[in-house]
């Protein structure tokens, strides 16, 4: 069976009430699967029971309008936020037992920018699971940390305060200390908003690599002209799930009118299809 699809690999496309409307199949081994999620701020619900399975060493992207749910949805699978209900699996088993295997890269304006620290320690953090919070880094740990600098193109700026850094410069160094872990699981949330046009290739060439390794890549994105260039699989939300599956078969115009409805104009859907960017 195809990723994301139905024995004919056509994309799952959610009915009005959130069903599924082709058998929904589920995978032991997917690194990251979702069943029932539905998360709530007051009476309002942000995320209404959602289903989600993303294939192994692929790089996933959540799109949806602003307000559907995208960032919710990945903070609620990390517990980050609370779920009113729905369960979440990792590689086929609870997130607590598989934690060690996920990295979280959070929206660059999440973060305090002012904490007096420099780019090297915000890289190390990422290796204090495996030394404990009151543990020492030994020199293999830290080279860890230098590498993965290297990898983002930011080994010369390890001695910085990372508020003197431009936020292309600090997503990167986000990236870097998601790499030092290791993991086989990557969630990253809007990587690519507020950063230059070289950041974001150097961004999107490391996360292909990683892909490459057999590790998964999960990615909230807001830029519609970028997925089939960026993305293997596509997962669309606007509060219910939409559609999920191959971006060849689930980034279609259909798809995203029903994501997007009124917000997403007839004259966008015209650029992106003179762009390339949809078929």
């Amino acid at each position: 069976m195809a990723p994301g699809g139905d024995r004919a690999g056509q994309p799952r496309i959610a009915t009005c009430d959130g069903a599924a409307a082709a058998r929904h199949s589920t995978s032991e081994t997917a690194p990251l699967a979702l069943r029932g999620v539905t998360v709530s701020y007051g009476r309002k619900p942000a995320v209404f029971s959602v289903d989600a399975t993303f294939p192994a060493a692929s790089l996933s992207a959540i799109i949806g309008p602003n307000g559907a749910g995208k960032s919710t949805l990945l903070k609620a699978a990390l517990g980050i936020i609370p779920r009113l209900s729905g369960d979440v699996r990792v590689f086929g088993q609870p997130l607590k037992e598989k934690r060690a295997h996920v990295a979280y890269v959070p929206q660059r304006a999440s973060v305090d920018w002012d904490f007096p620290t420099t780019v090297l320690d915000v890289v190390q953090m990422g290796l204090y699971r495996q030394v404990g919070l009151l543990g020492r880094l030994n020199g293999r740990l830290r080279q860890q940390a230098m590498d993965s600098l290297e990898r983002v193109g930011m080994v010369d700026f390890a001695d910085r305060q990372i508020g003197q850094l431009s936020g292309g410069q600090q997503q990167r160094v986000f990236l870097a200390r998601a790499l030092a872990q290791d993991a086989d699981l990557y969630l990253l949330d809007e990587p690519f908003a507020g950063v230059d046009a070289a950041t974001e290739r150097a961004i999107i060439d490391v996360l292909k690599d990683l892909t490459a390794g057999n590790r998964s890549v999960i990615a909230v994105h807001h830029d519609l002209s970028t997925v089939r260039d960026y993305f293997d699989h596509v997962f669309l939300i606007n509060v219910r799930r939409i559609a999920e599956g191959p971006v060849d078969t689930v980034f279609t115009p259909a798809t995203l009118q029903a994501a997007y409805g009124g917000r997403l104009a007839a004259t966008q859907l015209d650029d992106l299809a003179l762009a390339g960017a949809m078929r």
